[in-house]
């Protein structure tokens, strides 16, 4: 079941200049309408959903109709949430994939992104932590005249969602601004959280261990080792401040959907990072970024990779969004 999923949801003394300004939040790109009022979902919040509506529905644009409410603001650009998520097909009452997420299974993790099918990014937009919503989505924002016969999607069906937010994490860091030492890289954020990093000109201050900064102190819980943590980072090449890996960027580089992705931190066999990565990591509070400069010892080594020169010393921003 999971892989239908992933064809429906996929069709990295210097003051921190951190910018002052957020975005106003954005109204959700659905709203409530005749088809959407139409699906009639029973069952508690976070629990599988019984689903009934009249087939065919087939509405002019994506409509969203929450049928509980959730608390606090709806999901925005770049935001990572954890759902429990049904789907059906809207032209012929079948089921596509059953509940998935509910009840004690693992959530999925799907990012508000315009690398995700625009008709599922819509329906995102409609909830907050705690919402249950219907969504009613037409061809256009979903398989087009082209459907998806390997799911039971036939040329101009709809789709019909029914998600469950069970968790809304945010897209950047929120903690206090901190300041940082003289040497060390310099951060100027974007409106939307996304870090520009200037190395300075000089040979990096570490050799075998890795320099670590608070650049925003969050209050949320402490990472542990072993932890499954969401981040959004940048990582630069200290010889050339040349951006070899960003969550903020990857799609543009024509790599995965961009956005916060998920880690186990480690210092044992089971780290799915750099050693260096998760030694910063480990004992730093969620809502935080951090700046850390990883000595090739803690990084790629003297192998690198195919992006990564062999004996490179690195320099990332790491956002901690949450442990999963």
């Amino acid at each position: 079941m999971r892989s239908s999923l992933a064809l429906i949801a996929t069709a990295g003394l210097v003051a921190v200049a951190l910018s002052g300004c957020t975005p106003a939040p954005e109204a959700p790109e659905a709203t409530s309408g005749q088809s959407s009022d139409a699906v009639v979902v029973k069952g508690d919040f976070g629990d599988a959903p019984k689903v009934e509506f009249p087939a065919p529905l087939a509405p002019d644009e994506t409509q969203c109709t929450e049928v509980i409410a959730g608390d606090g603001a709806k999901l925005q650009d770049g935001q990572q949430a954890l759902i429990g998520l049904a789907v059906y097909n809207g032209t012929t009452g079948e089921t596509v994939q059953e509940p998935t997420g509910f009840g004690d299974e693992d959530p999925i993790a799907l990012t508000v992104s315009d690398a995700t099918l625009p008709g599922l990014r819509k329906a995102l937009t409609c909830g907050s932590e705690g919402s249950r919503v219907a969504v009613v989505v037409p061809a256009d924002d979903a398989f087009g005249d082209q459907g998806n016969e390997s799911i039971g999607i036939g040329a101009d069906d709809s789709l019909v969602f029914v998600i469950d937010v069970k968790r809304a994490l945010p897209s950047r860091a929120d903690g206090a601004p901190q300041l940082s030492r003289d040497g060390f890289p310099a951060v100027v954020l974007a409106p939307d959280g996304r870090p520009g990093i200037t190395v300075p000109k000089a040979d990096p201050p570490v050799k075998d261990e890795i320099a670590v900064e608070v650049l925003k102190k969050g209050s949320g819980e402490v990472v542990e080792d072993g932890d499954s943590v969401v981040v959004q980072y940048t990582g630069v090449l200290w010889d050339d401040n040349s951006v070899f890996d960003s969550t903020w960027t990857t799609a543009a580089e024509g790599n995965q959907q961009p956005g916060p992705k998920t880690f186990v931190v480690s210092t044992g066999d089971d780290a799915q990072v750099i050693p260096g990565f998760s030694n910063a990591i480990i004992g730093q509070t969620v809502g935080s970024q951090i700046g850390v400069i990883v000595p090739s010892s803690q990084g790629y080594g003297d192998q690198g990779n195919d992006k990564v020169p062999a004996g490179s010393t690195l320099f990332f921003v790491i956002d901690i969004l949450g442990v999963v």
